[in-house]
């Protein structure tokens, strides 16, 4: 029985948590000058664009479309909420 080191990554892998990392502090630090309306667009394109692959997987067996329709009705939810609520408001 041969042994082999299991923990052994190979050699082109072994950048990548680094580099997913790295994309994350970048992704984030780039929400710090963003307007209030834009950082709420930003994050209802995002669950949108994730609850949108999901169900375009699991009703449509297409997650990309899913996920293109979701973040553009979430951007567009998450931009216009502040009107949205000033409407409900009477204001």
């Amino acid at each position: 029985m041969i042994l082999r080191n299991a923990s052994a990554v190979p050699v082109g892998r072994r950048w990548m948590p680094a580099l997913a990392l790295a994309l994350c502090v970048v992704a984030l630090g780039g929400c710090a000058n963003m307007s209030p309306t834009g950082q709420r667009a930003l994050s209802g394109g995002a669950i949108g664009a994730a609850g949108g692959a999901i169900l375009g997987t699991v009703a449509a067996g297409n997650p990309a479309v899913g996920a293109a329709v979701g973040g553009a009705v979430g951007a567009g939810v998450g931009a216009a909420l502040p009107s949205i609520e000033r409407t409900l408001n009477g204001n």
